[in-house]
């Protein structure tokens, strides 16, 4: 099949020095779900993540890349992904961490739940079967807390907020403007679901088994987490004086 025939799905992966996990996730990605496409974002990675990802692109052609000019930001790099997949014809976009956190084996449960064009599937840390291994004490009450805090502030009815292992229907992506989306890293997470819920989406969470890298850096920091909670706040109170889609509202939202 050819990129983007209709019923297709785009696994997209954001990259920043990632070439220890690279090679072997995009193979087991291929190997466990030999229907899907496979997108690297890479942010100009100084260890040879985007130069492997061009050499294999040349004799693999589920395998796409784009290189763009430096770290732009988690958020902007999954919105890069949601724009191919649209304007490449894909019939949904699957997001995944690029370090073995979100391990392919989980791919085939998600997928089995597309269906819809208005149902993202959420791959879910928080609800029964989901677990988070490798984590500190202190991680975890950071997660727990931060998940609360989106569930109350933006009304958002998944137990997993910030987790990015996820499944879009691209039908549903179309209406979205992304120009208002005001995350570039983390935030992201919360804030794309504020965003579609708005307009009428419906979630559903499949339990994941979240496990700590074991090679690359982390990429998580300080003050990327403050200004998480910063814009999860402006959002909340946004939502008390911008009226949701009217597709949102017939549901009930």
């Amino acid at each position: 099949m050819s990129a983007g025939e209709s019923g297709r799905t785009l696994v997209t992966l954001a990259t920043y020095n990632e070439i220890e996990n690279l090679p072997k996730l995009v193979a087991d990605i291929m190997a466990i779900a030999p229907d899907v496409d496979v997108l690297v974002i890479d942010d100009n990675s100084p260890d040879g993540t985007g130069r492997w990802c061009d050499e294999q692109a040349q004799v693999n052609p589920r395998l796409h890349c784009i290189h763009r000019s430096g770290k732009l930001g988690l958020g902007t790099a999954t919105v890069a992904g949601m724009q191919y997949a649209i304007q490449h014809g894909y019939s949904h976009v699957l997001n995944m961490d690029a370090d073995f956190s979100h391990h392919p084996r989980h791919l085939p449960a998600i997928l089995a739940e597309t269906g819809d064009d208005k149902t993202v599937i959420v791959g879910s840390r928080y609800i029964e079967g989901g677990a988070i291994d490798g984590w500190p004490l202190k991680r975890h009450l950071m997660s727990r807390t931060v998940n609360f805090y989106a569930r109350m502030m933006l009304r958002l009815p998944t137990k997993d907020c910030s987790g990015s292992f996820r499944c879009y229907p691209t039908a549903l992506l179309k209406q979205l403007d992304f120009s208002a989306i005001r995350s570039r890293g983390y935030s992201f997470q919360e804030e794309i679901l504020w965003h579609l819920r708005r307009l009428g989406a419906q979630f559903r969470e499949v339990p994941i088994r979240f496990a700590d890298r074991e090679r690359g850096q982390s990429k998580i920091n300080s003050r990327e987490a403050w200004a998480a909670l910063g814009i999860i706040l402006r959002l909340g109170f946004q939502g008390l004086f911008i009226r949701p889609s009217r597709a949102a509202k017939s549901r009930g939202d």
